[in-house]
């Protein structure tokens, strides 16, 4: 199925968002915030997307990194973009870690409230929320995520965001030093995002 852009993305508000992750498993790592994981006996596989060589990561972990060849933040987006439309059925939630109050006026006031706009969102309904409501992107709605990921990767300082797929058992942080990190229990879709070519 192709994704394209059609509608504008829409908030969901956090109540919903953690009965919807908390009912599908997941638990929530920090009080109020988007950042969830995986049940602590659950055993998922991680798989990461880089660009640039980082010291910062530990070497069993760039055991499970794929390479991805500049420009590193459009050809992130880009598999982004494919591997949600070609392997992961319904919407993605973008969510920050930490909250979207603290995000719009401190961690990346400065360059965030404009990309929200630009995703056709008004900032001032997230910028008095301290907690990580969603936005949610329905698949028609892909050149959007695109844009917005992009921007994450492009421009995130300090902070990293949590984009979850409801119905999926997967997450992927998107990580402030211009990387994607996968978390899946399901070894088939692990494979997939091993292997995933723009």
């Amino acid at each position: 199925m192709a994704c394209t852009l059609a509608d504008v993305p829409t908030i969901i508000d956090y109540p919903d968002v953690l009965k919807r992750m908390t009912g599908e498993g997941f638990r929530c790592l920090y009080h109020n915030s988007g950042a969830f994981g995986f049940p602590e006996n659950a055993k998922p596989q991680v798989v990461g997307w880089i660009g640039a060589d980082d010291a910062t990561i530990r070497p069993e972990a760039l055991r499970e990194a794929l390479r991805v060849p500049p420009p590193y933040e459009r050809n992130l987006a880009a598999m982004f973009v494919k591997a949600w439309c070609d392997h992961l059925p319904g919407a993605m939630w973008a969510m920050p870690t930490s909250h979207w109050s603290y995000e719009l006026e401190f961690g990346n006031f400065d360059w965030l409230p404009g990309q929200l706009r630009q995703i056709a969102l008004d900032p001032t309904m997230l910028q008095q929320r301290n907690n990580g409501s969603a936005i949610e992107f329905a698949r028609d709605e892909s050149s959007y995520a695109g844009q917005f990921v992009k921007a994450l990767l492009d421009l995130l300082h300090g902070s990293d965001f949590t984009i979850a797929f409801p119905g999926q058992p997967v997450l992927c942080t998107v990580h402030h030093h211009k990387q994607l990190w996968w978390q899946t229990t399901d070894d088939a879709l692990a494979a997939t995002l091993h292997q995933l070519t723009i």
